[in-house]
């Protein structure tokens, strides 16, 4: 009797641990990733900016010149116009909601006609947490990126 009676207390325990475990809810071991909500772009007398708005914490953002701009996930080339190019990646971060969906309404590549130096700009990945950024320019000049809260931004400066 007693070896039943320690069988059912050892259930017992087995299924309120399990319902337990089931009441965390499933947000909380998910991390909260940055996603992009806006891109604007600025000049300034010695700089051209482009920031990324994000809503979320702040991620981690670098940047470096290239040759070509490749499109993360599937490799292929990303035609942008410029004689020069710089990729930056920001991550964790991305930009699209849970479901899937764009979280930027605007485009994916732009030109920026009023910019000194900056001649483009295109999303070149949203793939594994990481979000890509091409930028394409007049010239090869210097780059300063850099991140900021409150709100979340990744801010992009490019000398003239």
């Amino acid at each position: 009797m007693g070896a039943i009676i320690k069988g059912i207390f050892a259930n017992l325990v087995l299924a309120a641990t399990v319902i337990m475990a089931g009441a965390v809810p499933a947000q909380s071991a998910v991390p909260d990733i940055p996603v992009l909500t806006s891109i604007r772009t600025g000049t300034h007398p010695t700089f051209d900016r482009v920031v990324l708005d994000l809503s979320g914490p702040r991620p981690q953002a670098g940047s470096r010149f290239v040759d070509e701009l490749i499109r993360d996930g599937s490799g292929e080339v990303e035609w942008l116009t410029g004689a020069a190019f710089a990729e930056v990646h920001a991550t964790p971060s991305q930009a699209h909601d849970d479901a899937g969906h764009p979280s930027y309404p605007g485009p994916k590549k732009f030109r920026t006609p009023n910019l000194g130096n900056v001649m483009a700009v295109a999303i070149t990945g949203d793939y594994e947490g990481v979000l890509s950024l091409g930028i394409g320019m007049r010239k090869q000049t210097w780059l300063n990126v850099f991140t900021l809260s409150n709100p979340t931004r990744v801010v992009i400066d490019v000398g003239r």
